[in-house]
């Protein structure tokens, strides 16, 4: 198809390279345009089919403290990937060591506050007049405030899914939160701290006097609260008031060594939490005296499982009898895969190979015919049948030269640039949707300048971004430890239309 488009010819240009961007051209890359003035030369467009194989990753990732902004809880099962379950582990440390509990220390309860990942726009809203607030037997009024937790998965199975979360007493020491810890870890555990009936929501809870505005006790927005032993932490903690195990946080974290967070089923959905602010709660009663009066006070000690902690996420897998199963015992890293399978949180991904004999099209027409590329992209479809569901389809990938410790070329060069994007997904409501990946910088490179042709990798994930300065952290900062999502990709299948290419515009004088 040809097309006219406009020379580059400003030295401003220089910043992403010789990159030739077409202006009329509805899927060519928006970035430069402004570089388009005055001389005219042709567009072509060309297509060519691509090496592209599952990738397996051992269904491990590294999933410690560095790599969880956020902390997958759950378990979501289905034909095509089967089986993957996620629970939490972390150390435990008090906020302030040596506690002074007063006289006469009894626990009263202990609770795990969690938050998770909510729709703040969705809301229910149930009132109770007549509840009773335990502290005193004071009539009081109740309001809680309802909202889902973000789901990926089956959100209802018979009517509403229902989790049974439970939280342990982790059974083994949990190391320097320094040191890299790999989804497959398995850690011993045995003491059951409290469970909780979990139906995916979370809640605010406000109480306040009978008749009065005065509040008598409010949550935080949006907490889930698992009732906790309170029996475990009168004698695991109140009881040793003044002993070497609460004196420091070294001497702690050997005794209370951490929790593991999971659920007891094995399908449902994958939600997510924030590990910085998850704490354990413990609330107690102690004698005060005050000129000579004593007083029974209520008071609380807070431990921390955020910053400073060891905490990793465990990822399990069942693939038996899958396709995905039968795709990686059958990679074909010759002549491609018909379907790509792409699963977050270690799951596999997918390596992209452009054939020398495409590459060597390229530099004929570059050398004799003096063509010069205006746009490279890699497009992608979701498979239609295999892949045909309501789960989200995911819009964010992590995708590399193979064995890259930098961003290829063209995030490198363009990451800040007003509305770029290396990968942009279409349809993504539909069935099926599809993806463009540029990689304009990085083939202009292997073809005018002899880089080498390496094999690009694709991952489910997103690399994250500073907020402050909307620049990425690097390539080792992402969200793929967290990243719940599955996709079926069509691959190298030369008899469907709609196969993964390489699409190339370029224009010659």
């Amino acid at each position: 198809m040809k097309k006219n488009i406009s020379k580059i010819f400003s030295t401003s240009a220089m910043v992403i390279g010789s990159v030739f961007l077409l202006s009329c051209e509805p899927d060519a890359d928006s970035l430069g345009e402004q570089f388009f003035v005055g001389n005219m030369a042709e567009g072509e467009r060309k297509a060519y089919d691509l090496t592209a194989f599952n990738l397996n990753n051992n269904d491990t990732l590294r999933t410690d403290a560095v790599r969880l902004q956020n902390a997958a809880i759950g378990a979501f099962n289905e034909g095509v990937f089967g089986m993957q379950k996620s629970a939490f582990v972390s150390q435990v440390r008090l906020d302030s060591y040596n506690p002074n509990f007063g006289g006469n220390p009894i626990a009263d309860s202990a609770v795990m506050v969690l938050k998770p990942l909510y729709a703040a726009d969705s809301i229910t809203t149930t009132t109770d007049e007549n509840f009773v607030f335990h502290d005193g037997n004071v009539p009081a009024k109740k309001v809680v405030s309802s909202f889902p937790v973000l789901k990926y998965g089956k959100t209802k199975i018979g009517g509403k899914t229902i989790f049974n979360i439970k939280v342990h007493e982790v059974d083994e020491f949990l190391y320097g939160n320094a040191d890299p810890v790999y989804s497959n870890k398995i850690v011993a555990y045995n003491a059951l701290l409290g469970s909780k009936v979990f139906d995916g929501t979370v809640n605010t809870i406000k109480i306040t006097k009978k008749n009065e505005e005065t509040s008598l006790w409010t949550s935080e927005d949006g907490n889930l609260r698992i009732p906790l032993s309170t029996s475990f932490f009168q004698t695991k903690i109140i009881d040793k008031k003044g002993q070497p195990e609460l004196s420091d946080a070294s001497n702690f974290i050997r005794y209370f060594k951490g929790i593991r967070l999971s659920v007891d089923e094995n399908d449902g959905y994958i939600f997510r939490i924030n590990p910085t602010n998850a704490q354990i709660v413990l609330y107690y009663k102690s004698d005060d005296v005050n000129n000579g009066v004593t007083t029974r006070t209520q008071k609380t000690l807070k431990f921390n499982l955020g910053s400073g902690n060891t905490q990793f996420s465990q990822i399990q897998y069942n693939r038996n009898s899958t396709m995905v199963q039968t795709a990686l015992a059958n990679i074909n890293t010759t002549n491609g895969d018909p379907k790509l399978f792409l699963q977050g949180m270690g799951g596999p991904g997918a390596v992209i190979r452009i054939p020398s004999t495409a590459i060597a099209d390229l530099k004929n027409k570059f050398l004799n015919e003096k063509v010069g590329i205006i746009t490279a992209k890699i497009r992608m479809y979701s498979d239609e049948t295999v892949w045909n569901n309501n789960y989200a389809k995911p819009t964010d990938f992590l995708f590399n030269t193979q064995n890259a410790t930098t961003f290829m070329l063209d995030l490198d060069a363009l990451a800040t640039a007003p509305g770029f994007q290396q990968i942009k997904y279409y349809d993504i409501d539909k069935n099926p949707a599809y993806y463009d990946i540029t990689i304009t910088k990085t083939l202009k490179d292997i073809i005018e300048k002899d880089g080498a042709n390496k094999d690009f990798v694709l991952n489910l994930g997103g690399f994250l971004k500073n907020s402050q300065t909307n620049s990425f952290f690097g390539v080792n900062y992402h969200d793929r430890a967290y990243k719940p999502n599955r996709l079926v990709v069509v691959g190298s299948d030369a008899s469907n239309a709609k196969r993964i290419q390489l699409n190339v515009i370029y224009g010659k004088k």
